[in-house]
């Protein structure tokens, strides 16, 4: 195990600002750790906690931080980039492109490593402009349609509406659930056009800026005025269309877990059910009853074990030789359950102690289908002995 990581950030004593989400992010060597708060600013921190971006997402509290992405060999050419780090605020989703974010990073450890790093001078400049990080392009949509989303998820690229004009604008498909409607699906409209006009502003205009103040404070020495800090709005909303929702009062939606591929979302709600739902066909496929405050995760497991090539011990198994499977980790039963999908069997039922808690490795960007093959994995932390334990000890 690492050392221990602590951050300490700048958060609003006025406001009651807290963390509210928080995930990895990785690439490659740079490694890095994502932070939302209530008041919907996302922010990038170093291992050794310096602040290394800070940017207003949406007013509100950031419910949650998904990381996904697709793997380099299951991309067409024509599909770019498909990773990306989204927030969810009720009623409003976000989304960055990894390739965005990496660029930033780069760019910040490059300009740490070499000799005309200041972090004091860089705090005082960016006390002085209110904030001085060069703006994250990305796309926000409104998806309150049908209420506002307890959880929330991108699940993919979908093809544009028949009635419409072929272009170059890509399309989301997303799907929310909550109080109101227990699920939601929407079309995200990219709008390139506008994204495109942003993202140039968001390079040129920071850094003309920092270079007249950087001008302006040479010339005058002299003791400033305090001025007001500038106000920071969020951009305005693309278009999201409404696809469908299911109402079941008093049923309601409360977590979402997304299948690596997105395909497949497992939804808990409020009466102990947990839906499987295809979120290409936006069909629920399987239902499970009786699982009250369930926590779900996808994963692989190694199911071919008995063939020719899994005899010998120079045998590396591929793709093809593992299954997806969903982890239900049943606080109130005291067991967590492995089932095959999409209709298969259980495989595997856990007895875990209370407060254990099912805990998986974040997304790696820029990962291939190099072999051998990594799966999918899922460690379970135990509530007695705080041990990790991969559930390969138990397959």
């Amino acid at each position: 195990m690492g050392p221990r990581i602590k951050i300490r950030p700048e958060l609003s004593p006025i406001e009651s600002e807290i963390i509210s989400a928080l995930e990895w992010l990785v690439f490659d060597e740079i490694k890095v750790i994502a932070v939302g708060t209530s008041r919907g600013y996302f922010m990038v921190y170093s291992l050794d906690g310096l602040l290394i971006h800070r940017q207003l997402v949406y007013p509100g509290r950031i419910l949650k931080l998904r990381v996904r992405g697709t793997k380099k060999d299951m991309m067409s050419s024509h599909d770019g980039s498909n990773e990306e780090v989204s927030a969810v605020i009720p009623g409003v989703i976000a989304r960055f492109d990894g390739a965005d974010i990496r660029n930033i990073l780069q760019e910040w450890f490059q300009e740490r490593n070499s000799h005309f790093w200041d972090e004091r001078s860089k705090r005082r400049d960016y006390e002085e402009l209110g904030n001085g990080f060069k703006r994250l392009p990305h796309q926000l949509w409104s998806v309150d349609k049908f209420g506002w989303c307890a959880d929330a998820a991108i699940t993919g690229i979908m093809p544009p509406p028949l009635m419409e004009i072929q272009s170059s604008q890509r399309y989301y498909r997303a799907v929310t659930i909550g109080e109101d409607a227990v699920i939601s699906a929407y079309r995200l409209s990219e709008d390139r056009s506008r994204s495109l006009v942003g993202a140039i502003l968001s390079r040129v205009v920071p850094a003309a800026f920092s270079t007249i103040s950087s001008v302006s404070k040479m010339i005058w020495r002299s003791e400033r005025t305090p001025t007001k800090k500038p106000e920071v709005k969020p951009q305005s909303f693309a278009k999201a269309s409404p696809l469908t929702c299911l109402k079941d009062h008093p049923r309601k939606g409360e977590k979402l877990t997304l299948s690596p591929s997105g395909t497949l979302a497992a939804i808990t709600d409020s009466l102990g059910r947990i839906l499987l739902l295809d979120t290409q066909a936006l069909v629920v496929v399987r239902l499970w009853k009786g699982y009250r405050d369930a926590n779900c995760l996808f994963m692989e497991m190694l199911v071919k074990k008995n063939s020719a090539g899994a005899s010998s011990s120079y045998y590396e198994p591929s793709k093809s030789d593992y299954c997806l499977c969903l982890a239900i980790h049943a606080p109130r039963k005291g067991i967590i359950e492995v089932w095959q999908m999409r209709t298969g069997p259980r495989l595997l039922t856990i007895q875990c102690a209370k407060g254990s808690k099912l805990l998986q490795p974040t997304y790696r960007f820029g990962s291939s289908l190099d072999s051998p093959y990594v799966p999918l994995e899922v460690f379970l932390l135990n509530g007695d002995s705080g041990r990790f334990v991969s559930f390969k000890s138990f397959s």
